[in-house]
C-alpha cells in the first residue's frame, strides 16, 4: 500500500521545503534533504528521525507530520504513525495522505466506523487514486456492509483494472456476503424451498448427486419455489446415471415452464449422449436465438461430468465447418466457453433490447436478456415485483451485477425476503469467482493466488494438493497468517495431526488471539484426546464468525463431557445443536442425560438423533461408521450403558 504512494512523497517534501524558502533556517532544509535521501535509500527509520528533528524546528507544518507518519508506517510503528496522522489532520483536515492512512490504520485496529468517514473524505480529495476506494472497500467489509464494499472496490478497478489486490478483495467481499446471507437465510427459515434449493445445489457441487436428487424431489410440491427445480433435479439424476429419470424431469419442466432454458439444455445433453448430434444442435441453436446470455452462462453444464471422449465430440461438433443452419457467432462463443477461455460475465453477444413486448412477456418466452434490459436502467423506481423479475432475468442471462443489485434493492424493501436472499447468494457467488479468477490472471504466482488455490483444494478434499499450494504461498510470504492457517487445516484434514499442531503453534506465536488458529489447535488436541489442553484454545475460538459458533459450542461440550463436567457439557451441546449434521451431538446429549438419570430427556435426544439420521438417509447419504445406538434404545438395561 505505502509503496504505491511513494510518488506522493517528493511532492510533499517539495511543498514543505518551498514553504520555508529563504525564510527558514538552513538546518531545516538540510534535515528535509537528509530525510528525502534516507527515504530514497529505504532507510525509513533514519527518515523518521530526520522528520522528528525537523518538527522540533517547525511543529505546525501538517505536511511534515504526514511525512513522519508515512515513515513510521513503513517501520511498522503504527501507533506512532496514527498519532502523527492525527496531528497532520488536526492542522489541515483537507490533506489526502493523513485522511487515507488514518482510515487505513483505524480499519486495521478494528475501528471500521471511525475509518469510513476518513476514507470517504480521502476519496473525495483524490478521485484518481484507487487506493482510497480499495481501503474504503476493506473498511466496509469490516463493517459487514458488503454491497457498499463491492461498489467501492469496483470503483478502484475502474480506475486501475490491473490492480490485483482490488480484484482479490472484491472476490472476498462477495464471498463474505454470500456467507453472511446464507447464515441469515438459515436463521430466518432453513426449511424454506429457497434454502433447500441452495443446499441441494451445494450437495450437487460436492458430487453428492443422490442426496441432491432426494432433496430436489421434496421441493417439487412447494410454493413459492425457485424456478427450474425440475430441471435441476434432472441434471442431478443425470449425474447419478439415471438417464430415464432425467429425461422425464426435463420433459415435465418444459411442459410446465417452457421458459426454463435449463430443461432445453438438459435435453440437448441427452441427445448428445444418445448420439443424436443433429437434434442437440437444433436445441442449442434455439437456446442461442432465444437468449445468448443464458447460452454462454450455462453451456458448461452441457459437458460437465461427461467422459472425455464425449466432451471432445461436443467441441468438435461445435467447431466444425459452419452451415447456414447454425450461426457462426454461436459456434465461436460455444467453443470459447467449453475451452475455458470465455466465462459467464465476458460475453459481448447480448442482443439489443427490443421495444416490443413487456418484461413479463420476455420472461415467459425465455428471453431473459430482453427482460432484464427493460428493467435494469431504473432499479430505484421498480416495484417489489419488478425487482424480483429483474433478479431472475438478470441472473439467467448472466448479468450477475444487475441480479445482485436487484436483490439488494428488494432486501432494502423487504428485509426478510428469502427470495431476495436466494438471488443475492447465487449472483454474488458467481461474481466472487469471476473476481478471484481475474485476480489469479493478474497475479498467477502470488502468495494469495496459491492460498486461494489451497482453499479450493481443501474444499474439494484434495488435501495433498492443498498442502502443496499453501507451502508455495509460504515460500513467497513466510509467516503469512492465511497461508499458515490453511496449511495447518490441510494437515489436520489429511490426518497429519502433529504437523498441523506445529504449524498452528508457530502461527499462534505471532497472533495468539486469532480465533480460527485457536480452533485448529483445539481440534488437533481433541483428536489426540487431550481435552483439557484443548479447552483454552476452544474458549478463544468463541470470537470466530457467528456461523462457526454452534460447532465450537459442540466441541466445548465434548471437551466438558470428557473431563467430567456433565451439566456444563449439556449446556454447551444444546448451544451447538444446529451444527449437528449426523446426529452425533444428540447422541452425546442422550448419553449425558442417561448419566444424570434423566431418561425422558435422553429418549428425546435419541429421537432427535434418529430424525437427523433419517433425514440424512432420505437425502441418499451413505452412512459410514454410525455410532452404536443399542445402549440407548428404549428398554435397554442400565447395565448395558458404556
Amino acid at each position: 500500500m505505502i509503496a504505491q504512494l511513494k510518488p506522493l512523497l517528493p511532492a510533499l517534501l517539495a511543498v514543505s521545503a518551498f514553504g520555508f524558502g529563504q525564510q527558514t533556517p538552513p538546518t531545516l532544509d538540510s534535515l528535509l534533504a537528509d530525510a528525502q535521501a534516507a527515504q530514497s535509500a529505504r532507510n525509513y527509520a533514519a527518515a523518521a528521525a530526520d522528520y522528528t528533528q525537523a518538527l522540533k524546528l517547525s511543529p505546525h507544518v501538517p505536511e511534515l507530520w504526514a511525512n513522519l507518519g508515512l515513515m513510521q508506517q513503513e517501520t511498522g510503528d503504527f501507533a506512532a504513525a496514527t498519532l502523527s496522522f492525527q496531528e497532520a489532520n488536526r492542522l489541515n483536515p483537507s490533506l489526502y495522505v493523513p485522511n487515507l492512512f488514518l482510515g487505513i490504520d483505524y480499519a486495521h485496529a478494528g475501528k471500521a466506523k471511525e475509518a469510513i468517514p476518513l476514507l470517504i473524505k480521502a476519496k473525495r480529495l483524490n478521485k484518481n487514486d484507487p487506493q482510497a476506494s480499495l481501503a474504503l472497500g476493506r473498511a466496509y467489509i469490516a463493517a459487514s456492509r458488503f454491497h457498499a464494499a463491492a461498489q467501492e472496490l469496483n470503483r478502484a478497478i475502474e480506475i486501475n483494472p490491473k490492480l490485483g489486490s482490488a480484484w482479490f478483495t472484491l472476490g472476498i467481499a462477495r464471498l463474505d456476503q454470500v456467507e453472511d446471507e446464507a447464515r441469515i437465510m438459515s436463521e430466518e427459515n432453513k426449511e424454506s424451498p429457497f434454502a433447500g434449493a441452495l443446499y441441494a445445489e451445494s450437495l450437487f457441487k460436492q458430487s453428492r448427486y443422490g442426496e441432491a436428487s432426494s432433496l430436489y424431489r421434496t421441493l417439487l410440491g412447494t410454493n413459492p419455489q425457485p424456478p427450474c427445480i425440475r430441471a435441476e433435479l434432472g441434471f442431478a439424476l443425470l449425474r447419478d446415471h439415471d438417464t430415464q429419470g432425467a429425461a422425464e424431469q426435463f420433459s415435465a419442466e418444459r411442459s410446465a415452464h417452457p421458459e426454463c432454458g435449463l430443461a432445453l439444455l438438459g435435453q440437448a445433453r441427452l441427445a448428445i449422449e444418445n448420439g443424436n448430434s443433429e437434434q442437440a444442435m437444433e436445441i442449442l441453436t434455439a437456446l442461442w436465438n432465444r437468449d445468448r446470455g443464458f447460452f454462454v452462462s450455462n453451456l458448461s453444464a452441457l459437458v460437465a461430468g461427461m467422459p472425455g471422449e464425449k466432451a471432445s465430440v461436443v467441441i468438435n461438433l461445435l467447431s466444425s465447418e459452419p452451415s447456414t443452419q447454425f450461426p457462426q457467432d454461436m459456434r465461436t462463443e460455444a467453443v470459447a466457453v467449453l475451452n475455458g477461455s470465455l466465462s459467464a460475465g465476458d460475453s459481448s453477444s447480448r442482443a439489443a433490447v427490443s421495444a416490443h413486448g413487456s418484461a413479463e412477456q420476455d420472461y415467459a418466452g425465455g428471453r431473459f436478456g430482453q427482460c432484464a434490459g427493460k428493467l435494469e436502467s431504473a432499479v430505484a423506481a421498480l416495484s417489489a415485483g419488478e425487482l424480483r423479475l429483474l433478479a431472475v432475468c438478470a441472473f439467467f442471462t448472466g448479468d450477475d451485477k444487475h441480479a445482485s443489485d436487484a436483490a439488494d434493492a428488494l432486501l432494502a424493501r423487504e428485509p426478510h425476503s428469502l427470495e431476495a436472499l436466494y438471488w443475492s447468494i447465487k449472483a454474488n457467488e458467481r461474481l466472487a469467482f469471476q473476481a478471484l479468477a481475474q485476480f489469479q490472471y493478474l497475479e498467477p504466482d502470488s502468495a494469495r493466488s496459491h492460498i486461494l488455490l489451497g482453499d479450493i483444494y481443501n474444499q474439494l478434499e484434495r488435501y495433498q494438493d492443498a498442502q502443496t499450494e499453501y507451502e508455495r504461498a509460504l515460500a513467497l510470504a513466510p509467516g503469512d497468517e492465511a497461508g499458515m492457517l490453511g496449511l495447518a487445516t490441510a494437515y489436520l484434514n489429511n490426518n497429519n495431526v502433529e504437523a498441523g499442531k506445529q504449524i498452528a503453534k508457530k502461527a499462534l506465536a505471532r497472533n495468539p488471539d486469532d480465533p480460527e488458529l485457536n480452533l485448529v489447535m483445539a481440534e488437533a488436541l481433541m483428536s489426540q484426546r487431550a481435552y483439557a489442553d484443548a479447552e483454552p484454545y476452544l474458549l478463544k475460538s468463541l470470537h470466530a464468525k457467528p456461523q462457526m459458533l454452534p460447532r465450537i459450542h459442540s466441541l466445548i461440550g465434548k471437551a466438558y463431557a470428557e473431563t467430567g463436567r456433565t451439566q456444563d457439557a449439556i449446556k454447551q451441546l444444546k448451544m451447538g445443536e444446529s451444527s449437528d449434521e449426523d446426529g452425533s451431538v444428540q447422541y452425546l446429549l442422550a448419553q449425558l442425560y442417561r448419566k444424570l438419570g434423566d431418561t425422558q430427556d435422553a429418549f428425546a435426544a435419541l429421537a432427535r438423533m434418529k430424525t437427523i439420521k433419517e433425514e440424512r438417509a432420505a437425502r441418499g447419504y451413505k452412512r459410514v461408521e454410525d455410532p452404536d445406538l443399542s445402549p440407548l434404545e428404549p428398554g435397554a438395561s442400565r447395565a448395558s450403558e458404556p
